[in-house]
């Protein structure tokens, strides 16, 4: 009975271990991290921390936050402080630049309808990218106020 038990205790640990892994990333998504400030369910790019790798996203960059309710609103409760989001993008997403490139730095497509809308309001969320949160964690610095 007594040899069962560190049995037991072993394959809990083994089970906890292959479910703490990171999931596999799908071929057209990329994982990053990037540092920045939440904003209810937007998240505003900012420049890392000193010491901190740098990506290749721009300071500025807005995303919108899709996560669990729970991991949304401790992201909330850490509003006023910077935190560096780990999360899934598309690889599309990753490029600001936006349509298709037809020679002699001419571009066609991409930018931002000129036409009106329909209904009363336009679509703010338009450029906005969206970035499947799967973790955070809180950085030294603070955000401006918004």
């Amino acid at each position: 009975m007594r040899s069962l038990l560190p049995a037991g205790f072993a394959l809990l640990l083994a089970t906890a271990g292959l479910a703490a892994q990171e999931k596999p990333v799908p071929k057209n998504d990329v994982r990053v991290q990037i540092p920045g400030c939440a904003y209810n369910r937007t998240f505003i790019s900012g420049t890392s921390p000193a010491g901190e790798p740098v990506g290749n996203i721009k300071e500025g960059r807005r995303f919108k936050m899709n996560a669990s309710k729970e991991l949304l609103a401790d992201i909330k409760k850490q509003e006023p402080s910077m935190i560096e989001i780990t999360g899934r993008i598309r690889r599309a997403d990753l490029d600001d630049t936006r349509g298709v490139d037809v020679g002699g730095g001419v571009r066609i497509g991409g930018g931002r309808p000129q036409a009106g809308t329909t209904g009363a309001h336009p679509d703010l969320g338009y450029s906005e990218v969206i970035l499947d949160v799967e973790s955070f964690r809180l950085l030294p610095d603070r955000c401006a106020k918004h």
